[in-house]
């Protein structure tokens, strides 16, 4: 009935984490499963929903074959050099296969304090832990990689952060949870051997290609940068901010991680940022790409003595793997955007026209989704007289629109039209209904988040019934910052 484990990580040298049980918690209630999930990776609903299947998605208890953990690694934090970071509120239970092969962790978050806490008290109130099941699960259904939420588990305790909140644990699956600071932590420390493991185990796990190649690790850099590239494209051309992109915050196996002050964009502006630690605007929407470059550029120098040669002649070499990124990202970038406006990719051009569509939207203020979602359904109709009705500059966008039929008519409508409907998302997890979700599942009433889940889950698909998740919010509904919750 348990989960059937095939632990890998766990057996990596010791000095890769420190083996702990979670903290057991007094009241564990189940909030949320994620009973398709569940299924998809092989594992036994009744069984996960029952007393026994929560105690162990609480922490409480172990069941046979999990060798709990807590991963060590370290990080570039709003680009400072952070030594020692890790796993400080979170236990990596062990690993499964699902049916179809796939390898996947199962991570609680939220379960108590340990030697990487810093501090802090390691657990996660129930706020935070809801805000990563909606994110997560929405960037699952606009076909995004990233990890997902397997379940959530009240545990009757009460956190303190700016105010006592219901405690509560993530469960949540992913490839792994290797990041960037993984490597960055023994590569400080000179401890070859250690970074050769490692090398090893992701080249195993995630880039079997690269195992095969001249130069390995290399050969995964190179596999790392272009899944970043495309990830970073994907979550820009759906309006998401991660809002904490350090280098612990990265995953190698280039899934969306860690989603904390994560938002997604109403008004389209470049430089937009809702993380309350983010002052500067380092991690703003349009900022990504070059902080993706400059993380992949950590990784990099991590990956130095595990290329043969004098240090200069490996640093050259890495480097001609980096400058690779922005013919990587422009190239995922244009076929994303491209598809935005029902193209197959963006040449110079088309880049043109999108670029002089954003700046109208930046200097109105347009939604960001509805926009691009208004522009689909006139397509669709042959009527844009709700995408004009955006725009306060009639005669630009009458002068853009007629610019864009133009060249989108250059191919059959129904193929520019199905490019709109799978790159436009109709719902995406507004900020002001994440919020009203949260603060009723605080108070008890947990149909709100329930509703928003229902209305994510099909994010592409046009259905009026759901109208309320279209709009915008009104200025009162307005989300200016959002938190982490540690």
């Amino acid at each position: 009935m348990t989960p059937a484990f095939s632990n890998t990580y766990a057996r990596l040298p010791e000095r890769f984490f420190v083996r702990q049980d979670p903290a057991s918690v007094p009241e564990p209630t189940l909030v949320r499963l994620n009973t398709g999930l569940a299924e998809s990776l092989g594992l036994d609903v009744k069984w996960l929903a029952g007393k026994d299947g929560v105690a162990m998605l609480a922490g409480n208890v172990m069941p046979d074959g999990a060798e709990p953990l807590a991963m060590v690694y370290a990080g570039h934090q709003f680009g400072g050099w952070s030594p020692r970071l890790g796993d400080g509120r979170a236990i990596l239970l062990g690993e499964v296969l699902a049916p179809d092969g796939s390898r996947h962790d199962l991570h609680l978050k939220g379960s108590g304090r340990t030697p990487y806490s810093r501090g802090g008290d390691g657990k996660a109130h129930l706020g935070a832990v809801l805000r990563e099941y909606i994110i997560s699960e929405a960037m699952a259904a606009l076909g995004i990689p990233t990890t997902r939420a397997l379940a959530a588990v009240a545990t009757g305790e009460t956190v303190l952060r700016e105010q006592p909140m219901p405690g509560a644990v993530l469960t949540r699956t992913a490839q792994s949870h290797i990041r960037v600071g993984t490597f960055e932590y023994f590569a400080s420390r000179d401890d070859t051997e250690a970074l050769s493991a490692l090398l090893g185990h992701v080249i195993e796990r995630h880039y079997p290609a690269a195992g095969a190649a001249e130069v390995p690790a290399l050969a995964m850099l190179d596999a790392v940068l272009h899944r970043q590239a495309d990830l970073i494209a994907q979550w820009m051309s759906v309006g998401f901010i991660h809002g904490v992109m350090n280098t612990d915050n990265m995953s190698i196996a280039g899934e969306s991680i860690d989603f904390g002050p994560c938002a997604f964009m109403d008004a389209y502006h470049p430089s937009t940022v809702f993380s309350s630690i983010d002052g500067q605007g380092r991690y703003a929407w349009a900022n990504q790409p070059r902080i993706a470059h400059w993380n992949l550029a950590q990784l990099a120098q991590s990956l130095l003595p595990l290329i043969d040669g004098p240090p200069e002649q490996a640093a050259e070499t890495a480097q001609s793997v980096l400058n690779r990124f922005p013919a990587a990202f422009q190239a995922a970038y244009g076929a994303r955007f491209g598809a935005k406006i029902g193209l197959a990719a963006l040449g110079e051009p088309e880049a043109g026209l999108m670029q002089d569509l954003l700046a109208m939207m930046a200097t109105d203020a347009v939604d960001f989704t509805q926009a691009f979602t208004a522009l689909t359904r006139g397509l669709a109709a042959a009527d844009f007289g709700s995408f004009r009705a955006l725009f306060g500059h009639a005669q630009e966008i009458d002068v853009w629109l007629e610019q864009w039929r133009a060249r989108v008519g250059k191919e059959p409508a129904e193929t520019a039209i199905a490019r709109m409907r799978g790159a436009n998302p109709v719902v995406i997890p507004r900020n002001h209904r994440v919020e009203a979700a949260l603060e009723a599942a605080i108070a008890g009433d947990i149909g709100v988040f329930e509703n928003l889940l229902s209305a994510i889950a099909t994010p592409f698909t046009e259905a009026r019934d759901l109208a309320d998740y279209e709009t915008p919010p009104q200025p009162e509904e307005i989300v200016t910052a959002t938190y982490c919750g540690t």
